[in-house]
């Protein structure tokens, strides 16, 4: 039997009590027996300096990009921040698309998702970073957008999520994933 594939599981967030973070955590209970999912905090990655882009740059972005490399595929959780991708979720992507063309996020199979209080959710962010995403040359999972609105509605004060019909999607989204990068790996 194969081992299961790894997910490295990135919340777009630093905040404690991250919603993003929270649907991680729920879909790390939802996977199937061939995904294995890693939660990767981006606390420890620094703000991007090309000064100190050489011999894979500061500790924490070679620990982040060895992780990246490690994985079977991503699965990124977005917050929407003024209609747009968080600062620290792009800022840890242009630090791991070192070098172009040649970098842990080329050819990495990548399944985005998002939670927000608001209705839209993280649609816009998701659609930036799609761009982004394509641009690195990472493989966007060819996937409706998975938006989470109302987020704070969906999850209990100690962020278990508590809506039964968000479970079932989070759950649908991450077994077609797991089918898709079974394909690819």
């Amino acid at each position: 039997m194969r081992p299961p594939l790894k997910i490295l599981a990135i919340p777009g967030s630093l905040r404690a009590r991250s919603l993003n973070r929270a649907a991680l955590v729920a879909m790390h209970a939802l996977a199937p027996d061939n995904l294995s999912l890693e939660i990767y905090p981006l606390d420890d990655v620094p703000l991007y300096n090309g000064d100190l882009d050489h011999d894979g740059g500061p500790a924490p972005v070679r620990a982040f990009k060895e992780a990246i490399a490690a994985a079977d595929g991503l699965l990124i959780a977005t917050p929407e921040y003024n209609y747009g991708v968080p600062g620290v979720l792009k800022n840890a992507l242009d630090w791991a698309s070192r070098p172009a063309y040649r970098s842990p996020l080329a050819h990495k199979p990548v399944a985005l998702l998002g939670a927000a209080a608001s209705v839209v959710g993280s649609a816009r962010a998701q659609g930036q970073l799609k761009q982004v995403l394509l641009g690195m040359l990472s493989e966007v999972f060819p996937y409706p957008e998975v938006v989470i609105g109302g987020a704070h509605q969906r999850f209990d004060g100690d962020l278990r999520l508590t809506d039964e019909a968000t479970r079932e999607h989070l759950g649908t989204m991450l077994r077609a994933y797991g089918e898709w990068l079974a394909r690819r790996v």
